[in-house]
């Protein structure tokens, strides 16, 4: 087993992922930018400016900028309440810390959302180290916030493993040097979330202690995120 483990929130510990992916829609079509929700799900979890270069790659910065922040205010104010935390996740916590793991969470989401999500959780207690937007500049899969996240515990990427939902998540722990493990709870496949090197996939995060005790380490494939999320949405 691993000294750290550092997971992801949003689609992880949190079920999110359609309100977010609603909200983003909402604020194209605000933009008159017509999208269908399952051409935004391929790219779940990949930073919000990479996902609106891809799909509407004839914005400018501003305009991005501009969509990224109808989205946040439409998400706040129309699905945050909607959010509901996964079972078994302070069990899964409760578990790993009483084994001698250092727990981290590494997310894109920062402000009142994290804090939101906190509550739901119950899981304070047993985080030893938040690395969150307010760190970084760039989301996943830029390795940087799993990067701070080890630097928080206090420990080398190869003592740790990074858990999301999402191919993204795999490829930013594997950027920071850790191995991966992945969740179907954000829409991905076993095969897309192994394509991009989990060693080990669950169907939800109250199942992944098993997961990890049976996992096979792997790297990732050589093919794009693109492409990858584009062939293995569950």
């Amino acid at each position: 087993m691993f000294s750290g483990y550092i997971f992801d929130v949003e689609g992880t510990l949190v079920d999110s992922v359609p309100q977010n992916l609603r909200s983003l829609q909402e604020a194209l079509e605000e933009a008159g930018i017509d999208v269908t929700y399952e051409a935004l799900q391929l790219y779940s979890g990949l930073d919000g400016n990479q996902t609106l270069q891809i799909i509407a790659p004839d914005l400018d910065d501003a305009l991005r900028a501009q969509i990224l922040h109808g989205q946040a205010q439409i998400y706040e104010s129309k699905y945050l309440h909607t959010v509901k935390a996964f079972r078994g996740v302070r069990d899964v916590f409760e578990t790993l810390t009483r084994r001698g793991g250092k727990l981290a969470l590494a997310t894109d989401c920062k402000g009142p959302e994290l804090k939101h999500y906190l509550s739901l959780l119950g899981i304070d207690e047993f985080i030893g180290a938040t690395a969150c937007g307010d760190d970084v500049e760039h989301g996943k899969p830029d390795p940087r916030i799993v990067g701070v996240a080890l630097t928080k515990l206090g420990l080398t990427g190869p003592e740790a493993v990074m858990i999301g939902d999402t191919p993204c998540d795999a490829e930013a722990g594997f950027g920071a040097g850790t191995a991966a493990a992945g969740v179907l709870t954000g829409g991905f496949s076993v095969e897309a979330l192994r394509g991009a090197g989990c060693s080990a996939v669950a169907k939800e995060v109250s199942q992944l202690l098993t997961a990890l005790e049976n996992a096979t380490p792997l790297r990732p494939e050589a093919a794009p995120i693109a492409i990858r999320n584009k062939s293995g949405r569950a």
